[in-house]
């Protein structure tokens, strides 16, 4: 079993910022890339942000300049810091993790429930 826990989420207004964090846990025997992605109701959910087991970081156009992902591996834990936010940022945001899970050897994609982010004008 491996479980994703998102956390801080919320209101902000346009402009704000806000930070999101992931933690990963369970019978895991290591975590490679990593990433968020977003979605709004009656919309598909898009990528966000990933990043890689080195560090090496990827994002959405909308997300350049105004996001920055990273990740804590001693602590399994991914991070995504908004700054500049703006109302269409508001939706769910989701973090997802491959994970080489201890029962089988092999990796598989994980994704955590999401929190809310809801930016106002």
């Amino acid at each position: 079993q491996v479980q994703l826990v998102e956390s801080g989420g919320g209101l902000v207004q346009a402009g704000g910022s806000l930070r999101l964090s992931c933690v990963v846990s369970g019978s895991i025997v290591s975590i490679n890339a990593m990433g968020w992605y977003r979605q709004d109701p009656g919309k598909q959910r898009e990528w966000v942000a990933t990043i890689t087991r080195d560090g090496s970081a990827n994002y959405a156009d909308s997300a350049k300049g105004r996001f920055t992902i990273s990740r804590d591996s001693a602590k399994n834990t991914v991070y995504l810091q908004m700054n500049s936010l703006k109302p269409e940022d508001t939706a769910v945001y989701y973090c997802s993790a491959r994970v080489v899970v201890s029962t089988t050897l092999y990796e598989r994609g994980c994704w955590g429930q999401g929190t809310q982010v809801t930016v106002s004008s």
